[in-house]
């Protein structure tokens, strides 16, 4: 599993230039499987997401096809962790046993 913030390397113009790109990026990643959850940084400086993917190098190749990412308008940061508890209700966070 992953935790991937995102900091806008542009002014919020040009972020809002590309988001509609971004949402079906977005969309298509969601019915894949790949990401859990996600939702822009409280104040508005970037974004974060949820995600799980075979290892780093397939979560790399998602996050390449971001149009954040093909216009250099964001940087990622990611942080790889193993869940091993979770809420009642998110169980299927958890790897398989």
């Amino acid at each position: 599993m992953f935790v991937i913030t995102l900091t806008y390397a542009v002014p919020v113009e040009e972020i809002d230039a590309l988001m509609a790109d971004h949402l079906e990026w977005l969309d298509r990643h969601y019915a894949a499987g790949t990401l859990l959850a996600s939702g822009r940084r409280v104040p508005r400086t970037g974004g974060v997401i949820l995600a799980r993917a075979a290892d780093r190098a397939a979560l790399d190749a998602v996050l390449a096809e971001d149009p954040f990412a093909r216009a250099g308008a964001a940087a990622y940061d990611v942080v790889e962790f193993a869940p091993t508890r979770t809420a009642p209700g998110l169980e299927g966070l958890l790897p398989m046993a």
